[in-house]
């Protein structure tokens, strides 16, 4: 049985002359299933229902969500970035250099320093991108 927005996907995908397919259905449900996830990690979890879904699939439809506003990525190593849900509320990841433990903060924690950067430098931080990295409480 398909997740929760299947419909939202599948009118998504005709306002752009798109159709929705098993696989973008797939990938979309790897992705919120999964929570962070890397493309490999994504394909692996379809594999597991579609053995036929190539990473080449993944890597476009992962592409397409985003373009959609259906999925977001964050960078959290120098590796393949990490997708998840845009309707998961923003948040920062810190991620440890030891362990690659990641945890969440909320964004509001930077909303000070996000405040400033834009007053001082006219700068605006796009929070959901933000990943902080150094050790966590059980490395340092």
């Amino acid at each position: 049985m398909p997740e929760q927005g299947s419909a939202e996907l599948a009118d998504l995908l005709r306002d752009r002359g798109l159709r929705l397919t098993p696989q973008r259905q797939l990938v979309l449900d790897a992705v919120r299933q999964l929570v962070h996830a890397t493309p490999e990690q994504v394909h692996a979890a379809v594999c597991e229902v579609a053995s036929g879904v190539n990473i080449t699939t993944v890597y476009r439809t992962l592409e397409l969500l985003e373009e959609l506003g259906l999925v977001t990525h964050v960078h959290l190593s120098h590796g393949a970035p990490t997708y998840h849900d845009a309707a998961v509320v923003q948040h920062v990841h810190l991620v440890c250099r030891s362990c690659d433990t990641v945890t969440e903060l909320e964004q509001s924690e930077l909303a000070p320093l996000a405040e400033r950067l834009l007053t001082t430098r006219g700068f605006r931080m796009d929070i959901g991108h933000v990943a902080l990295f150094g050790l966590c409480g059980g490395c340092a």
